[in-house]
């Protein structure tokens, strides 16, 4: 019979994935688990609640500050445990989310908020397509991956991305950097803008609307949860159903493009090459909305609801801390000048132009 030699059977062994070892991913869960644990401890005090610093934002402020001090020498040991918290917790969170919330709750945000989410990824992806081109002369994928980030769900938009524009690792990784930049900004910036416009009156949104506003221009469903969670439990929930909804755009999203990557490359070159296969649906915002629906029947025993919510939080926190843990200062110098300024734009315009689209439809349809 015959075998591979030992050197190529165990390079194909490294190909297979292997399974989850609970001993390699328990220091990183542990220390995600004690900045939780902090974090939580933190926001009982007025001082910093007051000033919308919830248990979410603290937990990404001594994510921050351990990821870039101490965390680097503590990397081989927890890096798996924190990688996980940061994608399978977080998901696991947004889908228990769905236990805070009612169909009834969904049916507020409606169609308007569908209208304000499909305008956002439109204007916000079309902008950073002709201004990273032609503005900036950047190469079509970057300016593509920093506009999917931008204008979906972040990181999770910028990878799923990849494969359809068969994109390089650096061009991901820079995309992703201004991502983490900008939408790690966001959690700080809208309390303090909600603040601002209770004293000024810029535009009139009450919580839930604001939420909305939230949700349609955060880049990242962990920011968004952060930063809603920093103005109010009803604009926490309005924003994190704007976006899911918005994350649920990606899959049509990715078809749409890779249907104008066909159309410009012929159907069989880009059938091979743009990863129509490798596209990613975002199950996890499936799964909030069956949640959801489930508590909507009203099933549950009203006595585990509280236990649920507050698991959820930790959930959250834990995946709050992660995403602290591996967001660098480096990634500054490492994204460019040009690609930076291309994301702040784009970041001044989910800011701005997204403020001007809410306050629209809202005015139109509201």
């Amino acid at each position: 019979m015959h075998t591979l030699p030992l050197n190529k059977r165990d390079a194909l062994k490294n190909t297979v994935p292997q399974p989850l070892r609970f001993s390699r991913v328990i220091p990183g869960l542990a220390l995600t688990g004690v900045i939780t644990a902090m974090a939580v401890w933190l926001s009982d005090f007025p001082a910093l609640s007051q000033l919308g610093l919830s248990a979410l934002t603290l937990a990404i402020v001594i994510g921050m500050v351990i990821g870039n001090t101490f965390y680097p020498a503590a990397r081989p040991w927890c890096e798996e445990g924190v990688t996980l918290a940061k994608q399978r917790l977080l998901r696991l969170g947004i889908i228990l989310y769905g236990l805070r919330l009612t169909f009834a709750q969904i049916a507020d945000v409606g169609a308007t908020g569908i209208l304000i989410d499909a305008m956002m990824l439109c204007s916000t992806f079309a902008l950073a397509c002709w201004l990273g081109q032609r503005v900036f002369k950047l190469d079509r994928d970057t300016s593509m991956l920093i506009g999917a980030g931008s204008s979906i769900c972040g990181a999770a938009a910028v990878m799923a991305t990849e494969p359809v524009l068969d994109a390089k690792a650096e061009k991901v990784t820079v995309a992703v950097a201004t991502v983490v930049i900008f939408g790690t900004a966001a959690i700080f910036l809208y309390p303090w803008l909600w603040q601002l416009n209770a004293h000024y009156h810029w535009v009139n949104f009450t919580a839930a609307q604001f939420g909305i506003y939230t949700g349609s221009t955060v880049h990242e469903v962990a920011q968004v949860v952060a930063a809603g969670q920093g103005v109010s439990p009803d604009a926490e929930n309005a924003a994190v159903i704007a976006k899911m909804i918005r994350v649920m755009m990606l899959a049509p999203f990715l078809l749409l493009l890779s249907g104008w990557i066909a159309r410009g490359k012929g159907v069989k070159e880009a059938g091979e090459k743009s990863g129509l296969r490798n596209i990613t649906i975002p199950w996890f915002a499936l799964m909030f909305i069956l949640v959801a629906a489930f508590n909507s029947l009203d099933i549950l025993p009203h006595s585990w609801i509280p236990q649920l919510i507050t698991l959820d939080t930790v959930l959250l926190a834990m995946a709050m801390a992660a995403l602290g843990l591996t967001t660098h200062i480096s990634a500054l110098r490492q994204a460019g000048l040009k690609p930076m300024l291309l994301a702040a734009i784009l970041f001044v315009w989910l800011i701005a132009g997204g403020a001007g689209i809410n306050e629209l439809v809202h005015h139109l349809f509201g």
